[in-house]
């Protein structure tokens, strides 16, 4: 049996405690009640959110229903609000060493896991460069990074110091979007999809963008924004591009409340049209099991999996999107240099 992969976790907000029970060993009902509830929580899964969607069985608050993947041995822990670190120790059975600067996470570690649930991403590349530059191999949660010289950097780092780098959206490893895509062929040629969900904000709206991505495939050409306020909603435009949808893909972003963080995709064409379950709290467990499954590859051969490259044109196409709002004819994405981004180094 292989030993265990040693991690050491950068920000403990929601993803961190969502994340980290699906990796290692932890106390269930510390994970549901970490502190007294009418303490004022900084996150939500110091209320029990962490534990509510990965604990399904109303008898029994111990018995885990979301697929426990393990292999990883969470060892240190670092966030900028010290006392949710410390936490999140305890509900590991206070294994995890507590650190003081986030460059520590990245000592005598295999993985450094960089987790975010709300953040746009701006400050991955601080978080990331002290564990890259000593050769570490790094996850980094959505989004891989807010700007494209952002991303350029990170990647450029990677190589320089062979530092095997992976992301990944929950939504584009959901087993749920992979059975969505497989269903394509029923509306015969494809003219038309459509997303829904996320919210304007680069940390939903990137979930929308893989989610497109990965079901309805890469190239987009062109970017477009509209409506009353920016990335209300995008419409990608993959030109003539063969088994791309014709008319592209249009994201509604801005749906005001939604059931449980669900996303919705539809697909049309002239033998009619589909339309996804509800892609939700319920299952998003399955697909953070999914991203864990192929971190151990990751450390071992080095390789990110080859779905990486949805995060890297979805950073082109959330910079593109930003921009576009103002441009009448919409912004073209140069998949050249998306390319680029994705050559080896």
């Amino acid at each position: 049996m292989a030993d265990p992969i040693r991690v050491g976790m950068i920000r403990c907000d929601t993803h961190g405690a969502y994340y980290a029970p699906l990796m290692d060993r932890h106390d269930p009902l510390l994970l549901r009640n970490p502190m007294p509830l009418d303490q004022p929580a900084q996150a939500s899964w110091q209320t029990g959110g962490a534990h509510y969607y990965h604990y399904m069985n109303y008898a029994d608050p111990r018995r885990m229903t979301a697929d426990f993947v393990g292999g990883f041995e969470i060892v240190k822990l670092w966030d900028q609000r010290r006392e949710l670190a410390e936490m999140l120790s305890k509900v590991l059975y206070g294994r995890p060493a507590v650190c003081d600067h986030f460059a520590q996470v990245s000592d005598d570690v295999d993985l450094v896991f960089i987790a975010d649930c709300n953040g746009d991403g701006s400050d991955h590349l601080e978080l990331a460069a002290p564990g890259l530059k000593k050769g570490v191999a790094t996850f980094i949660d959505k989004p891989l990074a807010y700007t494209v010289a952002h991303l350029e950097a990170l990647l450029d780092l990677a190589a320089q110091h062979r530092a095997p780098l992976y992301s990944m959206s929950i939504l584009g490893a959901l087993p749920q979007t992979l059975q969505f895509r497989s269903r394509l062929a029923e509306v015969g040629e494809l003219q038309f999809g459509s997303i829904q969900g996320g919210g304007t904000a680069m940390a939903g709206h990137v979930h929308a963008l893989v989610l497109a991505l990965a079901v309805f495939g890469g190239g987009v050409q062109r970017v477009f924004s509209t409506g009353p306020n920016p990335l209300d909603l995008i419409h990608l435009d993959y030109g003539n591009q063969p088994h791309r949808p014709v008319a592209g893909v249009t994201i509604t972003c801005n749906v005001g409340s939604v059931w449980h963080c669900a996303f919705h995709c539809t697909a049309s064409g002239p033998m009619g049209a589909i339309l996804s379950s509800p892609l939700n709290d319920f299952v998003f467990p399955f697909g953070a099991a999914q991203i864990l499954r192929q971190l151990p590859d990751l450390v071992r051969t080095g390789h990110p999996p080859a779905d990486f490259s949805l995060m890297v044109e979805a950073v082109c196409i959330a910079e593109a999107a930003r921009t576009a709002h103002t441009a009448a004819g919409g912004v073209a994405l140069d998949q050249n240099a998306v390319q680029q981004l994705l050559r080896p180094r």
